[in-house]
């Protein structure tokens, strides 16, 4: 009977390792360098306006104005673990499609040092606690959801206290941070654009093509893209009116590609009023809502409304909302689903470690803007009240550039308080 137990223990034993061997984890290295790659596409109101950072021409300020045409922008921003030799350099070599020149610089910034401070800084005798009242709606539809807007008194802020409903200012969708390269990520970085290579993409640019990263701080990274993973296509308005009840209602063409939407709006009252509308189903404010947007957010956000799907090419800003913002700027946001690579590839033996030299990231979206019941450009739409003078007389339509400065200056200068 003593060698039949001990039979059996052998069995058990052998039985639970063959387990633990199935159930073994992957070792997993790496990665050495990390790309991303940030593809945007720019219509209407803030098209045309060149790089991001660089110092748009007077050509291009009234293109912007006048909501004329699209634009695209690309950034890229390179991460490594190793530190070069000597002075770090890279490049990225780019598919002659992208019309963006042979080579894009990937510079490293140098770091600035720290300005020791003689004085600690204090609050002028002049100081006023701000005035005015913030108001935020969030959801489409010909009226406001039950318990809007949320109200926030600026004049009721006193030292170390926040008013009720504070928190609704940064109040974002529940995103995951996402985490880029960067100096204080990564050993090395480098970026594009730069100070020194402000090279624009131009309209027609694409990104369908062989790419290639060098360096003297990271392994060589190549890989190609194809036409599903080129920048997102303009997004256009098609509808953009105040009905006579008073909503505004928002029409867009659909993006090939675009996996979810966002329409964010943002005005100003009377006795110094700030007005923060978004589309989402959920509670968000206007001023923490994300540049771009992981596989999984989008999903997820999509499901739970606090994004529009794919399908969706609709919204009506309620009636509220543009009572209590006559002029109001409107953003509508397209975002598609990130293109994810790497090298090697992953071993399919568990047993066999998986060394990452690098990995990409590109991710999408497409964007345009104007002012909230105005065709881009200029153009009077059916429905929409005219503009009056004192005196009650009807004033000439003005330009689209006229109306959306006039609208900046009239509705927002001012209104919305530093702490």
């Amino acid at each position: 009977m003593a060698w039949m137990r001990t039979t059996a223990a052998v069995s058990v034993i052998a039985l639970t390792a063959g387990a633990a061997d199935a159930q073994q984890k992957q070792v997993v290295t790496g990665p050495v360098a990390t790309y991303w790659m940030s593809a945007q596409t720019q219509s209407g109101f803030g098209a045309g306006m060149g790089a991001p950072g660089a110092k748009p021409s007077m050509s291009q300020m009234m293109g912007a104005m006048s909501g004329g045409g699209a634009s695209k922008s690309l950034t890229l921003q390179l991460g490594s673990s190793r530190k070069p030799a000597g002075e770090p350099t890279a490049e990225h070599l780019p598919p002659q499609a992208l019309r963006a020149g042979p080579t894009l610089p990937l510079l490293t910034p140098r770091a600035q040092p720290v300005q020791p401070t003689e004085e600690t800084p204090t609050f002028s005798r002049d100081f006023q606690k701000p005035k005015g009242r913030m108001l935020i709606f969030w959801g489409c539809g010909e009226r406001a959801r039950p318990g809007q807007p949320l109200v926030i008194d600026f004049a009721k802020m006193t030292e170390g206290k926040m008013p009720p409903g504070m928190e609704a200012m940064s109040r974002g969708l529940n995103v995951t941070p996402m985490q880029p390269p960067s100096p204080s990520r990564n050993a090395t970085y480098g970026e594009w654009p730069n100070e020194k290579t402000r090279t624009s993409v131009p309209g027609n640019g694409s990104l369908v093509g062989e790419h290639r990263i060098r360096g003297t701080y990271s392994p060589d990274i190549a890989f190609s893209l194809n036409g599903a993973q080129d920048f997102l296509g303009p997004l256009n308005l098609t509808t953009n009116a105040i009905s006579a009840s008073g909503a505004g209602q928002l029409g867009w063409g659909a993006v090939p590609g675009a996996q979810a939407y966002l329409a964010t709006a943002i005005g100003g009252g009377q006795d110094d009023t700030v007005v923060l509308w978004t589309s989402s189903e959920v509670q968000a404010s206007a001023f923490s809502l994300p540049d771009y947007l992981s596989n999984g957010d989008i999903s997820r956000l999509v499901a739970t409304r606090a994004l529009m799907g794919p399908q969706t090419t609709a919204c009506t800003v309620p009636q509220e909302v543009v009572k209590a913002a006559p002029q109001a700027m409107v953003q509508l946001a397209a975002y598609g689903n990130e293109t994810n690579l790497s090298y090697p590839e992953r071993p399919k033996d568990p047993k066999v470690a998986w060394n990452i030299e690098w990995t990409v990231k590109v991710r999408y979206k497409s964007q345009t803007g104007g002012l909230l019941g105005m065709e881009m450009p200029g153009a009077q739409q059916q429905g929409q009240r005219p503009i009056m003078v004192p005196g009650g007389q009807e004033e000439a339509e003005p330009t689209a550039a006229e109306a959306i400065g006039g609208a900046l200056l009239r509705g927002l200068g001012g209104r919305i308080p530093r702490f």
